[in-house]
């Protein structure tokens, strides 16, 4: 393994102009190519190119295209979970998607960083702080989550919410920056008929 493919998966600085980090690259947009472009109907296509593509993929989980990533690899995603169309992943520390959860359409989840450092920066020096969202975690439309987010068991982020830390788990987020608005509760159970 190429040194800055190590610090990257340390979350140190790195930069991505290495050799074996631009093969990860190539191989993960060739298979985003697969999956983006396979027929409506082809779900067998499109599953084995997400097989192929993620570090783990739950049983039942399903995702929509358009998505987009870096690397591929460093995404985990549980079982029965969905994600709607237009998604990004941006994996340059490991994304950690629990079972059940809920992706609405333009999420982002953004691991990827750079310093503040204004020379550092031009340099090209960037890193990555991971993304974790618990067991059954609901992301309304176009929400944004940065790095080194965590989202709680049962949590609901409100549609176009930033979400810049952590959330706790049971509650409903909401806003810019995402901000905790209530918990929730007995009254928000519902019993299908």
């Amino acid at each position: 393994m190429s040194e800055m493919k190590q610090r990257m998966l340390n979350g140190e600085l790195y930069l991505a102009d290495d050799r074996e980090l631009a093969d990860d690259r190539a191989r993960a947009q060739a298979l985003l190519d697969r999956f983006n472009r396979a027929a409506h109907d082809a779900h067998g296509e499109r599953a084995a190119a997400l097989r192929e593509l993620v570090g783990h993929l739950g049983e039942g989980s399903e995702i929509l295209p358009t998505l987009r990533c870096d690397y591929g690899f460093p995404i985990s995603v549980g079982a029965g979970t969905f994600v709607n169309y237009d998604c990004v992943l941006l994996d340059e520390a490991p994304i950690t998607i629990g079972a059940s959860c809920q992706i609405a359409p333009r999420v982002q989840l953004l691991t990827a960083t750079h310093p503040v450092d204004p020379v550092a920066r031009r340099q090209g020096w960037e890193y990555g702080e991971p993304i974790t969202l618990e067991d059954n975690v609901w992301l309304g439309g176009g929400v944004i989550v940065c790095p080194g987010a965590r989202i709680g068991e049962d949590t609901v982020v409100g549609a176009g919410a930033v979400v810049t830390g952590d959330l706790p788990g049971g509650v409903v987020a909401a806003g810019t920056p995402a901000r905790v608005v209530r918990a929730i509760t007995d009254d928000d159970r519902v019993t299908p008929g």
